[in-house]
């Protein structure tokens, strides 16, 4: 019979804590800079705004399609060559943390938010959370009701911010290693990676809703705001 307890998140260290941070640190300068045949975050917004349809027809072409690489493990062998990870993690991970935060701060552009902006970035964190992301920020005391307004992202504060890290950290620990796929401080070769292509394919839909879901409304919430 399951457990409550086994569903919490587990204890982490301060260094695991680090070693998390330093990741998704490097994963999203990785994806607002770009890399070697990797466009940018802002460059791929801009591709997708140039085809028809609303923001939201926009960002769920680009979901597609980023689901389609993350399933694509020659893809994803690809990315790993050019990567140079600042911390150990096994490769896998590493690289559909990159596609991932990349996908995210792409619909954040989409939403016409600045992925220069912390609170943006942390954000695009608690995304990577998946459908355990309005608990992030409920753990934080941001309560968000139906949708996140522009207004309430401009008003987390840097308390705030440091608060919702290291939750995103303590659900991503447990997210990984519910799949037995994570040992911080050990790498495996990709080939050997236990996160397979259906798991990453899955994961990176569940994380572009919850994007689109986080910057989209909060954008036409701004747009089309609501009755008093």
């Amino acid at each position: 019979m399951s457990t409550t307890r086994s569903e919490e998140p587990p204890a982490m260290s301060q260094d695991q804590q680090t070693t998390l941070m330093k990741a998704l640190d490097y994963a999203y300068e990785k994806s607002i800079n770009g890399l070697p045949g990797f466009d940018s975050a802002r460059r791929m917004a801009e591709t997708y705004q140039r085809s028809a349809g609303t923001p939201r027809d926009q960002a769920n072409a680009l979901i597609r399609w980023q689901v389609a690489k993350a399933g694509t493990s020659g893809f994803l062998a690809g990315l790993g060559g050019v990567l140079s990870m600042p911390v150990l993690l096994p490769a896998n991970i590493a690289t559909v943390m990159v596609v991932q935060v990349r996908m995210i701060a792409a619909i954040a552009c989409l939403g016409g938010h600045d992925v220069g902006d912390d609170r943006v970035k942390s954000l695009v964190y608690v995304c990577l959370a998946g459908n355990s992301a309005k608990d992030v920020l409920k753990d934080v005391g941001v309560v968000v009701g139906t949708r996140l307004t522009r207004q309430m992202i401009q008003g987390l504060s840097g308390k705030t911010l440091t608060a919702i890290n290291q939750k995103v950290g303590f659900r991503l620990l447990t997210k990984f290693g519910q799949t037995g796929a994570i040992n911080l401080g050990k790498t495996i070769p990709l080939a050997g990676g236990v996160i397979g292509a259906t798991f990453d394919a899955t994961a990176t839909h569940t994380v572009g809703r919850m994007a689109r879901e986080t910057f989209l409304v909060a954008a036409e919430a701004t747009r089309h705001p609501g009755p008093a």
